[in-house]
């Protein structure tokens, strides 16, 4: 099996008297590393409770310390899986945490929406809190070795990193297929806010079409014949249900920069081709520029989370047209990267770029130096 970068860092986290939460996409492997986390303990000292089952979450209802003591025992790790489906389930977690000093909470929940909303009070001080993802590139360099995971690079941009998906190559599309049309929505059902379901898959397809650009709200709208604010809205649930996620203009020191618009990727790039229906090769698409760009933004957005590094992340662009594909702000120091698909396609950065943030680095990033580029502090 694939081992995922999380793992050192839950147990570095472990038994220091507060809760780990793990926060992610369905069938992305949070289960899995939860039970691997789970082998360093002892037979009888484990708890496992899936709460997308009716009874295993109604113990975490309405619960008491008592109540909670009968079912814990003498166990030393308690895992929740998928918490946001328990009901008040901050209170729950928090009178773990206080009352029960010699187990360690891990928790894992499916949308940031209901689960942060839930425990983010409760547990205030008292939790770690995780964003895991499909299996990284890193991650498959790891375990393939670098030769084998970079023949793997156009099928992984094709189909994506979601575990099953690069463990049984053989049924991608049906996989994948079968992820973008329930998976992928379950949680977002359940939630208030969505009242038009053939609305919020016509959204995603607009989304999949406009990956690498900037997205007009008023356009989206128009497209769609709703308002602006069922536009912003639904976005704003995509992104909490780790669908899709927003970079921003950078915006500073001058009058010709754009401060208003955004970028909106996808997590995995399979799920983006799923929701088109275009598993074509590269060699066949119109749009490999823009998926190599999706594409290694979310593989370096990975690293960074995983490295516990802090980077604002951001795309450049002026009224006049001028752009570059992605910066970081590293504290006051800005990176700014050129994604190229062809390593022998010349890339200029912006004089008045440079001239306006002296300090900064820049670098072209292609499939030959990828691994430079995410290896990079």
């Amino acid at each position: 099996m694939i081992s995922r970068k999380l793992l050192p860092l839950l147990k570095k986290r472990s038994n220091q008297g507060k809760a780990l939460i793990l926060l992610g996409a369905r069938q992305i492997g949070k289960t899995t590393l939860v039970k691997r986390l789970a082998q360093d303990y002892r037979e009888g000292e484990v708890l496992y409770f899936n709460c997308d089952e009716k009874y295993q979450r109604s113990i975490f209802t309405d619960t008491s310390v008592k109540r909670l003591k009968q079912v814990l025992g003498s166990a030393k790790l308690v895992i929740i899986d998928e918490a946001q489906r328990i009901q008040n389930a901050g209170l729950s977690l928090k009178l773990i945490t206080d009352n029960f000093p010699e187990v360690q909470l891990v928790v894992t929940g499916s949308s940031s929406l209901e689960l942060r909303s839930e425990v983010n009070e409760p547990l205030t001080g008292r939790k770690f809190e995780y964003q895991m993802f499909p299996l990284s590139f890193t991650e498959l360099v790891d375990h393939f070795g670098y030769v084998e995971a970079m023949s793997q690079l156009e099928q992984r941009m094709i189909y994506g990193m979601y575990p099953e998906i690069v463990t049984k190559p053989e049924q991608s599309e049906l996989l994948l297929r079968n992820l973008s049309e329930s998976y992928l929505y379950k949680d977002l059902f359940n939630l208030g806010g969505i009242r038009k379901p053939d609305l919020l898959e016509k959204l995603v397809q607009a989304l999949a079409w406009q990956i690498g650009n900037e997205v007009s709200f008023n356009e989206l709208s128009k497209i769609l014949r709703v308002s602006v604010n069922t536009v912003i809205n639904y976005i704003d649930l995509l992104e909490k249900a780790y669908v899709v996620f927003r970079l921003k203009p950078y915006r500073k020191n001058l009058r010709a920069e754009i401060s208003s618009s955004r970028k909106i990727y996808f997590y995995d790039t399979g799920i983006r081709n799923a929701v088109i229906d275009n598993f074509k090769l590269l060699d066949y698409r119109q749009d490999v520029g823009a998926l190599w760009e999706n594409f290694i933004i979310v593989e370096r957005m990975k690293v960074n989370s995983y490295a516990e590094r802090f980077r604002r992340s951001y795309f450049w662009r002026t009224h006049g047209k001028q752009e570059i594909d992605y910066v970081e702000d590293t504290a006051g120091k800005l990176h700014a990267y050129e994604i190229k698909w062809k390593p022998k396609r010349k890339v200029k950065f912006p004089k008045i770029f440079l001239e306006a943030y002296p300090e900064n680095e820049t670098l072209k990033v292609t499939p030959e130096n990828m691994m430079d580029f995410l290896a990079m502090p």
